[in-house]
């Protein structure tokens, strides 16, 4: 499924300006499997693997809780099922957190 070029090119430049949580995850995650940043549709998820259709999202206080029941419901639909994590809870504890989404 291809994002649209204008989504594609955001998820190019929300790769180099993640935030902390989103870093320490990554440095733990990278080489397994999974994409950063990664556009599907219109949407640009924070994590996705492919092989297992797999998305995390690490949720800070930003996070609009309509709007991300109705991309969940969305990816759902695709056949992508999606794991929501606290931001505060890869900064209390990342290495667990990782190793959590690593036995997904």
């Amino acid at each position: 499924m291809r994002a649209p070029v204008l989504t594609q090119k955001r998820a190019r430049s929300l790769r180099w300006s993640m935030s902390l949580p989103e870093v320490l995850i990554w440095q733990r995650i990278r080489g397994h499997g999974f994409r950063r940043q990664h556009a599907l549709g219109v949407f640009i998820l924070d994590f996705y693997r492919t092989k297992d259709r797999l998305c995390i999202e690490i949720d800070g206080q930003q996070h609009d809780l309509a709007r991300d029941a109705r991309r969940d419901a969305w990816l759902a639909d695709k056949d992508v099922r999606t794991i929501r994590i606290p931001a505060t809870a890869v900064l209390n504890d990342a290495d667990a957190v990782a190793e959590f989404i690593l036995s997904l």
